[in-house]
Formats: structure tokens, sequence, C-alpha cells
């Protein structure tokens, strides 16, 4: 059932998504006593959400900053044709250090979010990499000084 049409949901799927994307490691136990619902109930309900496609997987932060990878940057990019990005894409894919990639409108083709252990390493990811990339007329860089927020659409 995972397309691009809006899918329904009712109050107790809103609060079960609302508690299990602040922690995603939250027993079933605990949601049915926050929901007032049994555990069989939340378990049906989160499975239906993923055949929904409205949730996916699970995962944990990873704070990257601790594991050395101190320049977090935002990477615009323009590409000599829109029809590129595909392929554009499949490249950026090849770069570990890439964690996201939006096709996008404005003065980008593409912007990308990218880390790196230090600004050298940046300017090499960027040079010899990702300009590198057939179709690519020019990159702008934007690094980040500090993350001010990071969280889901409230439910």
């Amino acid at each position: 059932m995972k397309n691009n049409v809006e899918c329904k949901v009712d109050a107790l799927d809103l609060k079960i998504l609302s508690i299990i994307s602040k922690d995603a490691r939250i027993p079933f136990r605990n949601v049915a006593e926050m929901c007032g619902v049994s555990r069989a109930a939340i378990h049906l309900r989160v499975q239906h959400l993923i055949d929904m496609g409205i949730i996916s997987g699970s995962s944990y932060e990873v704070d990257f900053k601790r594991l050395g990878y101190r320049t977090c940057t935002y990477i615009g990019i323009r590409l000599e044709k829109g029809s590129m990005y595909k392929e554009t894409v499949e490249h950026l894919r090849e770069i570990p250090e890439v964690v996201e990639c939006c096709y996008t409108t404005g003065p980008y083709s593409i912007l990308v979010k990218m880390y790196a252990h230090d600004n050298e390493e940046l300017m090499l990811l960027l040079n010899g990499k990702i300009q590198n990339i057939p179709g690519v007329v020019s990159t702008e860089t934007m690094i980040v000084l500090d993350g001010g927020i990071k969280r889901n659409l409230p439910m």
C-alpha cells in the first residue's frame, strides 16, 4: 500500500506515532499503558502503520562528532540539466560521507548533507569526488556551525 496517497489514521494512530517517534525502543507494553489499550492493539496498529508505509524501520541516532566527523555541511549542487538528477544521485550514493540528498527547486538542483573529519577532508571530497561527477556545473558549500532544531513533526 506504499504510495504517495495520503493514508487514513485516527487519533490512536497519531498518539502511537507521537510516542514511538520520540523513542523507537520503548516497549509496546509502555505504549499500550500510555494509550489505554492492550499490547496486542499496539502491535496491530504499528504493523498497520508499517504496511501503509507511514513508518519504516527503526534506528539509533548517531553523534558523528563523537566519531571524529567535526565538519557537517550542506552542499548546493547545480547540474548542467535537471534531468541528470538520477545519475548524479547514483554517483553521490558511492560517497559514504553523503548522508542525505534532495532534489530541490531554487538555485540548486540538489541539496546534499555531508560529514567530513575536518575542512581538509571536506575539500578533498568536494574537489576530488562531488565536483568530478558528470553534469555537476558548480557547488556551494555551507558549513553547519550548530544544529539548533532536530525533531519530527508533532502528531
